[in-house]
């Protein structure tokens, strides 16, 4: 099965690079990782090319003008420009452990999509947080009893540990998704009316059960550390909240606005 891993960003090249060179030091390394960049100035860019040079994976860059928060469409972009069998969503962020992509490979199932946890850094350690902490058991459980760290209970792979099956929307968050690709062109991937940040995870999610998938998680398994940051603006809530409102009564699953204009 080949994998691609989509990583999101914005304006945040030290958190990218941590990421980045938390996909290197993987026990399977992913097929390709697309850079989906949503409007940066070109640090980002140039940073990425540089890494091309010595890469064990293709590392691409897709990028959009900066015309606010457009999570969805640069995520859609990246899509296409993707080849793997199985695609997995990380943030710019959201730095992977070493078994983050073996993970997800031993959870990925059809009929299923994943939603991964993540542990929180807090703004103090943010700084100095890089995917060595991510793989030091005992680094990670010094962080937590320091107050470093925010749901620290994942922090222990279990893998004997079944998976957790559902159809719930609660706690829906693209930083750490996996979907088949057939899965995700069948919905038309994500909804491009979601502009601003919050909820067009959720309504793919909503798209996806309506297709007739159901989600799998894992508390102990492909977990990923979410670096802290400023809040973003959230004045398009109510709008994006509407718009999940509506895909939930509508039952469907294909959106207008997604990959292709319907």
């Amino acid at each position: 099965m080949k994998t691609s891993v989509v990583v999101t960003t914005y304006k945040r090249p030290d958190a990218l690079k941590k990421v980045l060179e938390g996909l290197r030091h993987q026990t399977v390394i992913p097929d390709e990782v697309i850079v989906a960049d949503d409007g940066s100035v070109p640090d980002t860019g140039e940073m990425v090319h540089r890494l091309k040079k010595d890469s064990p994976y293709p590392l691409h860059h897709v990028w959009q003008e900066d015309k606010g928060f457009r999570a969805a469409k640069i995520r859609n972009k990246a899509i296409l420009e993707s080849r793997g069998d199985y695609l997995i969503f990380l943030d710019g962020d959201c730095v992977p452990g070493k078994h983050f992509i073996a993970d997800h490979h031993k959870l990925a199932e059809k009929g299923y999509f994943f939603q991964g946890k993540r542990i929180l850094v807090k703004r103090f350690l943010t700084p100095m947080f890089t995917h060595k902490d991510a793989n030091s058991v005992g680094k990670l459980i010094r962080y937590a009893f320091t107050n470093r760290i925010k749901n620290s209970h994942h922090i222990l792979r279990m893998t004997r540990f079944p998976p957790i099956v559902s159809t719930s929307l609660k706690g829906i968050k693209s930083c750490n998704m996996g979907f088949f690709r057939n899965d995700i062109f069948a919905v038309n991937g994500f909804n491009q009316d979601f502009v601003g940040w919050g909820r067009e995870d959720s309504e793919l999610a909503v798209r996806l059960f309506g297709y007739g998938l159901k989600r799998k998680g894992h508390p102990f398994m492909a977990i990923c550390f979410h670096l802290w940051h400023e809040e973003h603006n959230r004045d398009r809530l109510p709008i994006n909240d509407e718009l999940l409102r509506m895909a939930v009564q509508a039952n469907g699953y294909i959106c207008s606005n997604g990959l292709v204009k319907r």
